[in-house]
């Protein structure tokens, strides 16, 4: 494969429902392990090879050509290629340019990462060791590969919205739960139905100016793709919060918001870290909308504090009348 060849990949545009994407900035050195993580799953085995190999060794990678990191994963020059540009390089040599500044990093001192494996007789200290560096790690990964572009976005949407339903099952509907709790607070109008029937006829009342938001990790759950397919046709603006930027949930999507989650394992289900990032994503949305509605966010929240103050009071008093 020529240069001129291996280098036409840079003019890809990916392709949505809401139109087409081009990536506008190079991820940083950082967050090239998070995106391997979050991407893996969906790539093809040998582009998966590939991945590894280049998260796995960044420094021996960074010193090989196109032909060289095929030749090492038992793949094609394309293949290479490819798997540069899904993770957000426009070509093969930007990624090796990431991959010598990931090696620097790691070469100047920081401590290796520890295994978050939890095996049944762990004991409980290293049980809460082996959590507390995975959730930060899922933190840490998350943040590294979110498009700030993408979420200004969908703050800017929600903030000028006339009513948002968002959606979401199980552990992601708990998530959904939190958001609208929180939209609630600063005085906007949030629905988040947990009946899937119900979510597709709220969605059905939607329309331009308003926005439907989905939550799922696997991007595949059917009870939320259709309410929002449903608000995508009424002419609602949609965002997705998925960890599979490429997902059906996309299709219905304006604004995609990708998250990282750990590697599940059999004590900790995929539910656990995908929690801990998507509530990342909904805090990081809630913040820049009480941002951008500060001047009926404030007095709205200073009156819900208001509102309860009573109720806290009550139940501080009822612990002192319990210790006399």
């Amino acid at each position: 494969m020529t240069d001129e060849v291996k280098e036409t990949f840079a003019g890809e545009t990916f392709a949505g429902a809401g139109g087409t994407r081009t990536s506008t900035s190079l991820p940083v050195p950082a967050a090239l392990a998070a995106k391997v993580r979050t991407l893996a799953p969906s790539m093809t085995r040998s582009m998966q090879r590939v991945a590894e190999a280049v998260a796995g060794d960044p420094a021996g990678c960074a010193a090989l050509t196109v032909t060289g990191l095929a030749e090492l994963t038992g793949t094609s020059e394309a293949t290479v290629v490819r798997t540069a540009r899904l993770l957000g390089y426009p070509g093969y040599r930007d990624l090796r340019l990431a991959l010598a500044g990931l090696a620097a990093q790691q070469q100047s001192g920081r401590a290796p990462a520890i295994t978050t494996d939890i095996a049944v007789d762990d004991p409980i200290a290293d049980v809460v060791a082996k959590l507390a560096y995975d959730e930060q790690q899922t933190l840490a990964d998350t943040a590294a590969g979110l498009d700030t572009v993408q979420l200004g976005a969908a703050v800017a949407a929600l903030a000028a919205a006339r009513r948002t339903d968002v959606y979401g099952i199980g552990a992601s509907g708990l998530v959904a739960q939190d958001l609208t709790q929180k939209l609630l607070r600063i005085g906007l109008i949030a629905h988040a139905p947990s009946d899937p029937h119900l979510a597709v006829t709220n969605a059905v009342q939607l329309r331009a100016g308003d926005v439907a938001l989905a939550i799922t990790h696997s991007g595949s759950t059917g009870d939320v793709i259709e309410p929002l397919r449903v608000a995508f046709e009424r002419g609602a603006t949609t965002v997705a919060i998925t960890g599979r930027p490429d997902s059906p949930v996309t299709q219905y999507a304006d604004h995609v918001l990708t998250t990282s989650t750990s590697r599940e394992s059999e004590l900790r289900p995929a539910a656990m870290s995908s929690r801990t990032s998507q509530l990342l994503v909904v805090d990081c949305l809630f913040v820049g909308v009480a941002q951008r509605t500060y001047e009926a966010a404030a007095p709205a929240l200073a009156a819900s504090y208001e509102a309860l103050a009573h109720r806290h009071g009550a139940l501080r008093a009822g612990a002192g009348d319990r210790r006399a």
